[in-house]
């Protein structure tokens, strides 16, 4: 790792073509822009080589799958190296033969793959049609060692689960990312404006309970029924806001952080320290009942 607590972050929010060569091209010229702005972790948004797909049921969408390692790794792994910056790159992967992952690639600053993240909680709403594509994740929450920081993934759905955050940053996580394909649908453009303060709520909470940075790359436009908000930002250890895009454009977002802060802040508000541990083991259980003696 460098020698010094500070940390450079870009985040990319963009559209999506139908062409998946076009998102390539355009994540590359992003990420090289990115980096020329003195980015060291770059972190792209979910499923970024594509449109999203699952707002239907199509089995021809599964042809958008590639492996892990595969093509795309190998263009990123040589850009990583190239410009000596960490990437976060979703991906729609595919396993085997019937196994299909919703995933995110770290790949460190020396082109090396330092990690591999399986999203774990599947949604399945309208226009949100998860469960037809990907099989839930099997490796638990992790966390990656880079050159610059300790990084943990998390994707779109798992945004919303605190254990997701609390395991990941036990794990030694010093930054969340969480690359995202959220939005809304014409008949819920009231609502959303309800939707995104609880997303960006939730996640700030996050960073909060675990005294760790978090940053959450959403991406932006419309595609087909759904309006993607943008929005995407990061937020230190406190929950304060370091840097926000906006709702209707594509943005390269850049942020300082001092990974110092953790420290400080874990001194201050000693969350991790204070948990009680042995008291927790209904935590496991998918519901208490009430009534049960």
């Amino acid at each position: 790792m460098a020698n010094t607590t500070q940390v450079t972050l870009g985040l990319i929010q963009t559209t999506c073509s139908p062409d998946k060569r076009d998102n390539l091209a355009s994540a590359e010229k992003l990420i090289r822009e990115a980096a020329g702005k003195g980015a060291q972790i770059i972190c792209l948004q979910e499923l970024f080589a594509t449109r999203y797909f699952c707002q239907q049921e199509v089995p021809e969408h599964f042809a958008l799958a590639e492996t892990i390692p595969g093509p795309t790794t190998q263009k990123l792994c040589a850009l990583a190296k190239e410009l000596e910056t960490v990437i976060v790159a979703p991906l729609f992967e595919k396993r085997a033969q019937g196994i299909y992952h919703n995933a995110a690639v770290v790949v460190d600053a020396d082109g090396t793959i330092a990690g591999r993240y399986r999203k774990m909680h599947i949604p399945d709403d309208p226009g949100f049609h998860e469960k037809f594509y990907f099989t839930p994740g099997d490796q638990g929450f992790l966390s990656f060692q880079t050159r610059y920081a300790r990084v943990g993934v998390l994707i779109c759905w798992d945004q919303w689960f605190p254990e997701a955050a609390r395991l990941t940053a036990l794990s030694g996580a010093q930054i969340l990312f969480y690359p995202t394909a959220i939005g809304f649908r014409p008949p819920d453009r009231e609502e959303s404006i309800k939707q995104a303060a609880a997303w960006k709520t939730i996640q700030k909470s996050h960073a909060i309970a675990n005294g760790v940075f978090v940053a959450s790359a959403n991406r932006v436009g419309r595609e087909d029924e759904i309006e993607f908000w943008g929005q995407s930002f990061v937020c230190g250890p406190f929950g304060e806001s370091i840097a926000e895009a906006g709702s209707g454009k594509e943005e390269i977002l850049i942020a300082q952080c001092d990974l110092g802060e953790i420290d400080s802040t874990r001194q201050n508000w000693p969350f991790l320290r204070d948990r009680r541990v042995d008291a927790y083991q209904d935590i496991g259980k998918l519901y208490i009942d009430p009534d049960a003696s």
